[in-house]
């Protein structure tokens, strides 16, 4: 992914977008909140964090909501907010690292959204994740381990993403244009897929 994307190749993207999002999936620490203000700043469309909506719907952070409620609760309120808030594109959203593991969510993007994975090995997630104390699922006596667990089960289901890309200790922009080189390429393989369906029926 070396070709970088022009400015106006960037606005035709995101009319290519119509009422679609840019759906981040990837585990804690991957970079969705950081690289999703920039990818939406470059696409000068809204940035949307549905972590930061689920605490605004529930009135208290995932922290608390995990505590007084436990993870299923928080995992269905995630899914009704994720699906509300993917009305609202065309956005970057950047959704939780557990949210894509829901059929229903998975199929809700797939619907109204372009998903991308950010892929990151469990070293780049261990160093970047040890600066912050606030992961409900790591406060355990082991998060090491926790984050090896939660790797094996989610990455099988993350692959299922439309595009993949390394997240890694580069600039943000560099990931950010490698997502915009990915988008271009989705959006010529449809195209192209579109033009030889009407092909073969004339």
């Amino acid at each position: 992914m070396s070709d970088v994307v022009t400015p106006n190749g960037v606005t035709a993207l995101a009319a290519a977008l119509g009422s679609r999002s840019v759906v981040l999936v990837g585990m804690m620490g991957a970079g969705k909140s950081s690289i999703g203000r920039r990818l939406a700043g470059r696409m000068e469309i809204p940035f949307v964090d549905a972590d930061i909506e689920i605490e605004k719907a529930a009135g208290m952070s995932i922290a608390e909501i995990f505590s007084a409620h436990g993870e299923a609760y928080f995992r269905a309120g995630e899914a009704r907010v994720i699906v509300r808030l993917l009305d609202g594109g065309p956005q970057v959203l950047a959704t939780g690292g557990g949210a894509f593991m829901n059929p229903e969510t998975r199929a809700a993007i797939r619907t109204k959204g372009i998903s991308v994975w950010l892929r990151a090995t469990l070293e780049v997630l261990n160093r970047r994740i040890k600066r912050r104390g606030d992961r409900p699922l790591l406060k355990d006596s082991d998060p090491v381990e926790t984050l090896r667990r939660l790797i094996e089960q989610r990455y099988p289901v993350y692959a299922e993403a439309d595009l993949t890309v390394e997240s890694r200790e580069v600039p943000h922009e560099t990931i950010v244009d490698e997502i915009l080189t990915g988008l271009h390429s989705h959006f010529q393989s449809r195209d192209n897929q579109n033009s030889d369906a009407g092909g073969a029926a004339s």
